[in-house]
């Protein structure tokens, strides 16, 4: 999964310096709302909410803003109420594409993800089409200068079940129930994060060449440029030549 791992990758790296700032931050106040709202305002005993509140952070969002999207979740305080989707459809060179989607309007939100396949080369699927091919899983990225027993000696004992390297980055693997607990085991052992986050993980991939990665992303682009559109996950892998081709 090198090629999809390194999209992933290269999303999160510049996600705060994105020109987009402003939409990530409007995504990410709604992922924190809607945790709340459906397992409660305690970090603690909400693996989803801890998930989004750790991306709202490491975007930087303000403590303060954080903490007024909690409690819009929880109803101490009035706030839109939002409804949780899944589209599930394929993308050029039979890619399998599984969206989250919240929105206030889901007629509005099927429209417009139906809109971004067909005008990008893809098709959207019934539900159930692909959403068998992922698995919900925790991914912490570590940089790859961190020497490799000592992560294992500290991620393995915090719940991690694998270990492996992607590009300039060390990818560990764990259940999404011990992710706040292995970052914070990674952090106190003062080695450095590059993120931490619930994905949803693919069986199998499906490796593209230069032309079809490059329609592969555009769609990818236009996905997560939807107000409504969460998270895009895919199952495709583009090779290090043709990455370097691509971005050439």
């Amino acid at each position: 999964m090198s090629g999809h791992s390194k999209w992933a990758t290269t999303k999160h790296k510049k996600a705060v310096v994105d020109a987009r700032r402003g939409k990530l931050f409007a995504k990410l106040i709604r992922m924190v709302e809607v945790a709340a709202r459906d397992g409660g305002g305690n970090i603690d005993a909400n693996a989803t909410l801890g998930d989004a509140v750790s991306r709202a952070r490491d975007a930087s969002m303000p403590n303060d803003t954080i903490e007024r999207a909690i409690k819009r979740g929880t109803g101490e305080l009035e706030g839109v109420k939002y409804e949780t989707l899944t589209y599930e459809g394929y993308g050029p060179g039979g890619v399998a594409v599984l969206l989250d989607v919240m929105t206030d309007n889901r007629n509005r939100a099927a429209a417009e993800v139906r809109k971004i396949f067909t005008k990008n080369g893809g098709t959207l699927g019934e539900p159930g089409s692909v959403g068998w091919m992922f698995t919900k899983r925790g991914i912490v990225l570590v940089p790859s200068t961190v020497p490799e027993d000592e992560l294992l000696a500290v991620a393995l004992e915090a719940g991690a079940e694998d270990i492996h390297p992607d590009g300039d980055s060390w990818e560990v693997v764990c259940d999404p129930t011990v992710l706040q607990g292995l970052r914070k085991a990674i952090e106190d052992a003062e080695i450095p994060i590059e993120s931490a986050q619930m994905t949803m993980q693919p069986s199998s991939t499906v490796a593209l060449e230069a032309s079809t990665a490059q329609q592969v992303l555009r769609l990818m682009d236009a996905l997560e440029d939807s107000d409504d559109v969460q998270e895009v996950y895919a199952n495709f892998d583009i090779p290090d030549e043709v990455m370097a081709q691509v971005a050439g």
